[in-house]
């Protein structure tokens, strides 16, 4: 899987990473867009600005709501879960949560969105000590989680 690459750490690597991918499974889709999932999540309210997050998060199908806690986080998690998928297709759930489960998903999007994407991610690069993430991770940390990016971000969009 290319998404190994990037998963487990600065990506893939947190409480909102986890949450998405229960997200995804709780969706019992094996194709999902991603407005569909920035509408379900908050996302779509943010204008494409994550450096603040308010008020994210989704209502299961048992009703039961959770929370995602940094808007960065589901970004820089779409942003490698869309990168698996242009390269091999889709994404299988049940490896990036080390289980059995044959759960797959192909999160489909626009080219319009893939901009809209590397845009959000080179401001991250930019400015990464301006996201409310910041509050939690150490200056080291934040840089290197936009080198990361900067890296997914080439290859998802160049």
């Amino acid at each position: 899987m290319h998404i190994e690459k990037y998963w487990g750490n600065y990506i893939g690597g947190t409480d909102d990473s986890l949450t998405l991918l229960e997200y995804l499974i709780d969706k019992q889709k094996t194709e999902i867009a991603l407005s569909e999932i920035f509408e379900d999540t908050g996302l779509d309210k943010l204008n494409w600005d994550f450096c603040a997050s308010p008020n994210l998060g989704y209502t299961d199908s048992e009703g039961e709501e959770h929370d995602f806690y940094y808007a960065v986080n589901l970004i820089t998690d779409l942003a490698a879960l869309m990168l698996e998928c242009t390269v091999n297709g889709s994404v299988p759930l049940g490896i990036l949560l080390d289980d059995e489960s044959e759960n797959t998903v192909r999160i489909t999007f626009t080219e319009e969105e893939k901009i809209l994407i590397n845009k959000a991610l080179s401001h991250f690069v930019k400015e990464p000590l301006s996201y409310d993430l910041h509050e939690m991770v150490p200056d080291e940390d934040m840089q290197e989680m936009a080198q990361d990016c900067e890296n997914l971000r080439k290859e998802l969009c160049e």
